[in-house]
């Protein structure tokens, strides 16, 4: 079973891009994601819980508003500490999932345990364009800055994506 999904030309485009050495230029538009109220607290739930472990998931919506964050076991064999990865299967139920509820799968977040809400270089290696990626910073278990992003299409940074809140939407365990 595979879920093909429309990317909108604002999928691609964006007003700042974060380069291979993490600094911030100037680009095309600013995105925008809205994250449900419910949303933000079940993303910054998780990250309290895993500390000090990456925690990771699914946001699910449709074009630029997520309203259920989908909680997913971190599977990596590097080490959850200071690394996240979704495995085919939880990949699989996610695109279900937002299916099922007549959504889309937007992209994932997840979790930086004492370092900031920036993409890394393994983050970068590992994007896929036509998603958005949330970065939660948890300093010392405590959730601080979240921030998001999405991988440019030639795959050589990310751009940042302005996050909005709005007081709808739902998260799942």
């Amino acid at each position: 079973l595979r879920f093909w999904r429309t990317v909108s030309h604002r999928a691609i485009l964006g007003r700042y891009e974060l380069n291979m050495n993490s600094t911030v230029t100037t680009g095309a538009a600013l995105q925008r994601l809205e994250l449900a109220q419910p949303v933000l607290d079940a993303i910054r739930r998780h990250g309290r819980q895993a500390y000090p472990h990456e925690c990771c998931g699914a946001l699910i919506g449709q074009e630029d508003h997520v309203v259920e964050a989908l909680f997913l076991p971190n599977t990596t064999a590097e080490g959850p500490r200071r690394r996240f990865l979704v495995s085919p299967e939880d990949y699989r139920f996610a695109e279900e999932r937002a299916f099922t509820a007549e959504h889309e799968l937007l992209g994932f977040y997840h979790s930086h345990p004492d370092h900031p809400a920036r993409p890394s270089q393994h983050d970068l290696a590992h994007a896929w364009p036509f998603f958005v990626y949330v970065i939660l910073a948890v300093q010392e278990g405590t959730p601080a800055d979240l921030t998001a992003w999405r991988l440019l299409d030639d795959r050589s940074a990310f751009g940042i994506v302005e996050v909005t809140y709005g007081a709808s939407g739902r998260h799942r365990t």
